[in-house]
C-alpha cells in the first residue's frame, strides 16, 4: 500500500450529505484522491486534506445507508485503508434532548459523547476549547462565518442560519398529524397551548451554545417526546443520534453533533444544513488545538483496537 495513506492521521466519519459537505467546507486545503491506494474490498469514497496541521481523511456512510453496522463498515475499511489514522472524528446531526436543566435549541452542538477509550489529547482538546469559547464568546459563530465567506451566495445561503422564529419546541403531548405532509407549521400551528413557553433570549442568539454531555446512540430515529423525556431524565442524555454504537468496538472517537430537531415527531429539516456547519466548525476548532506532535505521541487507532 502506498506511503501516502500514512500521512493521514485524523479520521473523519459523517452519515449524510449535509455533514458530508460541511465537512468539506471544513479544509483549509484538499489533496488528490490518487495520491492514496485502497485496500481491496474498501468501498468508501475517501476526500483528502488538511486542516491546519493535520491531515485529514474524511469518509461518509453510503447514501440511503443509516445506522450502527453501516458506521462500523465504513470505519472498519477506513482503518485498513490508512492505518495510521489515530484520531477518530464523527461529526454529525442529532435531534436534542431539551429539559429544564439543557436549554438545548435548534443549531446548538452537543459533544464528549466519547465512543471507546478516546486518546488523552482529545480529551485536553475538548477542554482547551471549552475554555477558549468562554473566553472568547461567539467564536464558533465567526467561525462559521470564516468557512462560508469564500463559498458563493448561494451556498451560503443555504448553509446559514435560519430564522429563529422556525425554532419551534411543543409540548410533549403535541403530536405531528399522522400521515399529513405539511410543513409542521402549517399542520400544527403555533398555539399557546401547544408550545413549550418561549425560553430566555441568549446574549448572543445567533451563536452556538456547546453543551457537553452524553449522547444516546440506536438504530432507530427517535420521534418520541416521551420516550425522549424519560431517557432524558433516567440518564441526562442531551442528544439522540443512530451511528455513534456502531463504532463502540471499531473506532474509538469524539462525536459532535449539530441539533437539527427535539427527537420528536415535529422533525425538522430547515436546520440540517445550519446544524451540520456548526458541528463541522467546531470539529475543525478542536483540530486547530491540538499540536501535531501530540497526534503522533498516540497510538494507532488500529492498535489500540488490537490491545
Amino acid at each position: 500500500m502506498s506511503n501516502q495513506n500514512d500521512n493521514y492521521t485524523v479520521g473523519w466519519i459523517c452519515a449524510i450529505e449535509p455533514e458530508y459537505l460541511a465537512a468539506e467546507l471544513c479544509l483549509d486545503e484538499t489533496h488528490p484522491r490518487m495520491t492514496c491506494r485502497l485496500s481491496p474490498n474498501d468501498t468508501n469514497i475517501y476526500v483528502l486534506g488538511k486542516i491546519g496541521d493535520h491531515n485529514v481523511v474524511i469518509a461518509c456512510l453510503p447514501n440511503g445507508s443509516y445506522g450502527t453496522i453501516s458506521a462500523a463498515n465504513v470505519a472498519t475499511n477506513m482503518l485498513r485503508s490508512f492505518p495510521n489514522v489515530r484520531i477518530g472524528l464523527m461529526v454529525g446531526l442529532g435531534g436534542g434532548a431539551p429539559t429544564p436543566d439543557s436549554d438545548i435549541r435548534l443549531g446548538d452542538i452537543v459533544n464528549t459523547g466519547f465512543v471507546n477509550r478516546p486518546p488523552t489529547i482529545l480529551l485536553n482538546a475538548v477542554m482547551k476549547l471549552r475554555v477558549d469559547y468562554r473566553r472568547r464568546p461567539g467564536s464558533l459563530e465567526k467561525a462559521i462565518d470564516h468557512i462560508l465567506e469564500k463559498e458563493e451566495e448561494e451556498l451560503r445561503e443555504d448553509l446559514g442560519r435560519p430564522d429563529p422564529s422556525t425554532d419551534i419546541l411543543y409540548r410533549s403531548n403535541f403530536v405531528h398529524p399522522e400521515n399529513s405532509k405539511k410543513a409542521c407549521v402549517e399542520a400544527c400551528g403555533m398555539d399557546l397551548s401547544t408550545l413549550v413557553p418561549p425560553r430566555p433570549e441568549r446574549k448572543r442568539p445567533r451563536s452556538p451554545m456547546v453543551h457537553y454531555g452524553l449522547i444516546a446512540s440506536g438504530n432507530q430515529l427517535m420521534k418520541d417526546a416521551f420516550y425522549r423525556d424519560e431517557l432524558a431524565e433516567k440518564w441526562q442524555i442531551l442528544c439522540f443520534e443512530m451511528e455513534a454504537a456502531g463504532l463502540m468496538n471499531d473506532f474509538p472517537c469524539l462525536v459532535v453533533r449539530g441539533i437539527c430537531d427535539y427527537s420528536d415527531s415535529h422533525k425538522n429539516k430547515e436546520w440540517q444544513a445550519y446544524a451540520a456547519m456548526a458541528a463541522a466548525a467546531y470539529a475543525k476548532d478542536l483540530l486547530y488545538t491540538i499540536p501535531p506532535s501530540g497526534v503522533e505521541d498516540e497510538k494507532k487507532i488500529s492498535e489500540v483496537l488490537s490491545g
